[in-house]
């Protein structure tokens, strides 16, 4: 019976006692690029099919998620009004009702919003998905030790991401909306305010996606302790430089110039930071114990 290539070059590897792992090992540097092409295939596949479905229900969305922080019904407006008179400080919390009237400027406004949307939104959702193609890629490559460290990583850094997101939705939006339909500009009142839509989801978009990116800073620290490139001790002496690009960072993820939501973005980097501290420490404790067992 004839045999076709695949099959003797598969007999050949059983016979010569190669594993998978030596296979692994074996690949040329176009085998993984062709492995990496095929993993972002697939991750923008599911990007994609997110953005497509979102699409599909973009009224819903605009109407239900996108406007609401823009809007003087907003859970969160309530919320922390309840908080300030629960902490017996009266008002200090209640932000005024804000409402926004927006404005299409260009003939194709409406239809790039919807696509801006779906696309941004597409990434959110389809988020845990693409990292975990990345990981599937980068695993062959670690240790037996590395790939028990990285267990649960796709549902950390999803919580991380996700965290960071809701943070920049629910609180930083409506004080940054509040704050910048509120100023006002001469005493004439001849300026309206009405902003375009497009600059609008911009902003909402960019808050929520920088806030989701700086909350990974204790997952990123994590990793890179693991590498060996940071310690919790090296991050405690440089917290003074730490401190002040968390502010910058800060002032670039809050497109309005209030202090206010400077200090709400500032303020929980500054807590993810020193969280970064206490893992890279617990790292760094780690590695000493195997060392001295290694002596031992």
């Amino acid at each position: 019976m004839a045999t076709t290539a695949s099959e003797r070059k598969s007999f050949f590897k059983k016979i010569s006692g190669k594993n998978k792992n030596e296979e692994e090992s074996e690949m040329t540097f176009f085998d993984h690029i062709e492995e990496l092409r095929w993993h972002i295939m697939r991750s923008i596949i599911a990007w994609l099919v997110a953005a497509i479905t979102i699409f599909v229900y973009i009224d819903w969305i605009y109407d239900n998620v996108i406007l609401s922080p823009a809007n003087e019904n907003f859970v969160t407006y309530g919320a922390l009004c309840q908080l300030g008179h629960w902490l017996h400080i009266g008002d200090s919390f209640c932000m005024p009702p804000v409402k926004i009237d927006f404005q299409v400027t260009t003939v194709n406004g409406t239809f790039t919003s919807a696509i801006t949307i779906a696309m941004i939104g597409g990434i959110i959702a389809a988020f845990p998905y693409i990292f975990w193609e990345l990981w599937l890629f980068i695993k062959p490559a670690l240790s037996p030790k590395e790939r028990k460290y990285g267990r649960g990583s796709i549902f950390w850094v999803s919580l991380c991401f996700f965290t960071g997101a809701a943070f920049g939705y629910y609180l930083l939006a409506p004080f940054t909306f509040n704050f910048l339909a509120s100023f006002t500009l001469g005493k004439t009142g001849m300026i309206q305010y009405r902003p375009a839509v497009n600059d609008y989801i911009d902003s909402l978009t960019n808050l929520m996606l920088g806030c989701g990116i700086a909350f990974e800073l204790p997952v990123i620290s994590y990793v890179l302790a693991k590498i060996g490139l940071i310690t919790g001790s090296t991050m405690r002496k440089y917290f003074k430089f730490a401190f002040v690009i968390i502010l910058v960072v800060a002032a670039i993820i809050t497109p309005s110039p209030d202090w206010t939501s400077q200090f709400l973005v500032a303020i929980p980097l500054l807590l993810l930071y020193w969280i970064s501290i206490l893992l890279t420490t617990r790292v760094e404790k780690r590695k000493l114990k195997e060392e001295e067992k290694e002596w031992h």
